[in-house]
């Protein structure tokens, strides 16, 4: 069976913040360490900007923070095809005043061009894993998809919601696990390659770099 609910959260299409913070004070190092140049963790600054633009920023993984929403949802199992996760991503580029604001201040803290040259993004993460009494455990499938075009990621979220409703997670991960010895033993990347053309998916693209 399936077990998968698709949610209602849906991607924001408009990829800047336009709104820019409530000082004048010039933000620190600090608000910009631990910059991520290819995902979607935000920085303390960026994190302001989300709040002074309205969204809220989810905790993701012990102190990184992230715009991101449920995708898929499954009721709690602990056995067969168990949804580890399934996420949509942002990462905002900026405009108009709060693009303004970051001028001025990158002209005393250049690390602020680290902020003003992302480019929006979207992301979208699926992650299905299997386990059994037998104790067999392995990733079904874990499909990750990036891209600076919201219209194509769309289209990609829109076609694979299709994809992924339709299949029963249990029945592929058994067929999957009959044929073991053809994956096993690849690499990461080549895994993923196999299983994407088990179930008839666009290959994985992911972890590219945001800046212009």
């Amino acid at each position: 069976m399936s077990y998968l609910k698709l949610t209602n959260y849906q991607f924001d299409p408009d990829g800047h913040w336009d709104r820019p913070l409530d000082t004048t004070d010039v933000p620190p190092a600090s608000d910009l360490a631990l910059f991520d140049q290819n995902g979607y963790d935000l920085t303390g600054l960026e994190q302001r900007y989300a709040r002074a633009n309205g969204t809220q920023a989810h905790a993701h993984r012990e102190h990184r923070h992230a715009l991101k929403a449920p995708w898929f949802a499954q009721p709690e199992r602990v056995e067969g095809a168990v949804l580890n996760h399934s996420l949509l991503f942002e990462r905002k580029g900026y405009s108009g005043e709060a693009l303004q604001q970051l001028e001025q201040w990158a002209k005393i803290n250049p690390l602020i061009y680290k902020i003003i040259r992302i480019r929006p993004k979207w992301g979208l993460d699926f992650s299905m894993d299997y386990a059994d009494r037998d104790g067999n455990v392995f990733e079904v499938l874990h499909w990750e998809y990036d891209g600076f075009d919201y219209g194509e990621v769309e289209a990609r979220k829109q076609q694979l919601e299709t994809r992924f409703a339709a299949i029963d997670w249990d029945d592929a991960a058994t067929r999957i696990l009959r044929q073991k010895d053809q994956w096993h033993h690849l690499d990461f990347f080549a895994q993923s390659d196999w299983k994407c053309n088990y179930f008839g998916i666009v290959k994985e693209r992911f972890k590219m770099v945001i800046w212009t």
